[in-house]
């Protein structure tokens, strides 16, 4: 069985210890998937992606120590960071194909990485409030449900940053996780992301969360390019834009190691 190149890079962040880190595992071929559930679960990372090249493209997994998902931001970042920056990828546009949600692109304009993504298709929920109130221990002012997530409004960062939240009830949403959001002080929007179902009791920066942030506050906010800041305990700067039915995810990456899975 072929050895597995790896790389663990930080993204949403130009600095080291920082940001999301995510491990990005290419393969010359794809391989069993116990053996990505077993190698995501031996990372024990927020994500672990996989990358095999097809033609000038490249096919794209994401796996959580516990499941596979169907979109992870910042290991695509990290993907396409690890592809310009140290496999010679001599393009500006990695094209990346995933079998869940369909074409993805990161372009690069210097040190910033740009993710192309689908804006996720949102509902309002009315039934939830107390739900929610059991999950963060406050009322929210708006619940959302997307594709894979719920999102929660709440009134002010200072309330986000206080948060505790209620693992053992977030983990009883039928989801991948709760997005709790609100307006930043000096960001358009802030976030945090709890998703102990998945594996991921605080996701440190969460790109694809964005996907379904960026059309809420584009409309709060009435303009399509905004800044955003994930409140976790690492951090992560993002600049996202707003275009219709796509949405553009930008951040910097850093890289923090290089090796090799051994499996022979």
């Amino acid at each position: 069985m072929q050895d597995i190149k790896i790389f663990q890079i930080d993204a949403f962040t130009d600095k080291l210890f920082a940001g999301n880190p995510a491990a990005v595992c290419v393969l010359e071929q794809w391989v069993p998937e116990y053996l990505m559930q077993s190698i995501a679960n031996e990372n024990n990372l927020a994500e672990t992606a996989f990358i095999v090249a097809n033609g000038n493209d490249f096919d794209i997994r994401w796996f959580t120590p516990t499941t596979e998902v169907d979109l992870c931001g910042h290991a695509t970042l990290a993907s396409a960071f690890a592809l310009f920056n140290l496999l010679n990828y001599s393009g500006s546009i990695i094209h990346f194909h995933s079998h869940r949600s369909g074409l993805l692109s990161v372009t690069k304009n210097e040190e910033m990485l740009y993710l192309d993504f689908p804006t996720d298709t949102l509902e309002i929920i009315s039934g939830l409030p107390d739900v929610i109130e059991a999950c963060i221990g406050l009322q929210p002012i708006e619940v959302y449900k997307g594709k894979t997530d719920y999102i929660a409004v709440i009134d002010s960062e200072r309330a986000l940053i206080k948060i505790q939240p209620n693992l053992t009830e977030i983990a009883k949403l039928k989801g991948r996780g709760l997005v709790v959001t609100a307006m930043g002080n000096t960001v358009d929007f802030v976030s945090r992301f709890f998703a102990p179902q998945s594996g991921i009791n605080e996701d440190p920066v969460t790109g694809s969360a964005h996907t379904s942030l960026l059309p809420i506050w584009a409309k709060k906010l009435g303009k399509s390019k905004l800044t955003a800041h994930q409140l976790s305990a690492r951090g992560g700067e993002l600049i996202c834009e707003l275009m219709e039915n796509r949405c553009l995810i930008g951040g910097k990456a850093k890289l923090y190691l290089t090796g090799t899975i051994q499996l022979s």
